[in-house]
């Protein structure tokens, strides 16, 4: 007979697998970016599917643990995380699945000097440690490594800030680069969301386990 733990720990396998899963799709989606793979972009594409199909599962099984067993404090907060985590995982998944359509759509490669001086590169660094951090925090419910997120993300808001003016500055310096420069800086607002949905992930995780919530609480200083 199924029993609340049961489905608890089921929900709980359900949003690691999907939180590994956009990891990947992410990390796949910028590889074929970088490396101009029509081939790799094309797998994220055809994998949007099973992202899909396991956010619609995730959101399923919670309303369902919730109608059974009606769950509070901890179990309760627990269930409204992981439906929420889920919608943050299911967006990065479309993010990802957008670099991939760029790259199946414009077979040609981006100049390296701009990848360079738009620092994609650092951005690319940045999102994988918050990875990491995010992946720990829900997989150990380690709430040191999901409150790493936060200055991370400032990382990534500033590279974002600065990329227009950089671009206009490349685009004055050579017109032909119009087309693509233009492509990347969408890429890099790509990126900068992906930080804040990773961040929403850090705080739901935060207020699961410590009943502490964070979100909209001003900077203090």
């Amino acid at each position: 007979m199924e029993n609340a733990n049961h489905q608890k720990e089921l929900l709980n396998q359900a949003g690691l697998e999907m939180m590994s899963l956009c990891i990947s799709q992410l990390e796949k989606a910028t590889e074929a970016y970088l490396n101009n793979d029509v081939d790799l972009a094309e797998e994220v594409i055809y994998t949007e599917a099973h992202v899909n199909a396991l956010d619609i599962y995730i959101e399923k099984n919670c309303e369902r643990y919730m109608a059974l067993y009606t769950p509070v404090a901890t179990d309760l907060r627990f269930v409204i995380a992981i439906l929420k985590i889920n919608i943050d995982l299911e967006r990065i998944g479309d993010h990802a699945y957008g670099i991939s359509k760029y790259v199946v759509e414009d077979e040609t490669k981006t100049p390296e000097h701009l990848i360079k001086v738009l620092q994609f590169e650092k951005m690319h660094a940045t999102i994988r440690d918050m990875f990491e951090d995010i992946m720990d925090a829900f997989e150990n419910e380690n709430v040191k490594s999901a409150r790493k997120v936060f200055k991370k993300d400032k990382i990534l808001d500033a590279i974002n800030s600065e990329a227009f003016s950089v671009i206009e500055a490349e685009i004055k310096k050579d017109t032909g680069i119009i087309g693509k420069a233009l492509q990347l800086s969408s890429i890099i607002k790509k990126y900068e969301r992906v930080g804040d949905l990773i961040k929403n992930i850090a705080e739901e995780i935060i207020f699961y386990k410590k009943a502490e919530l964070i979100k909209h609480k001003g900077n203090k200083k």
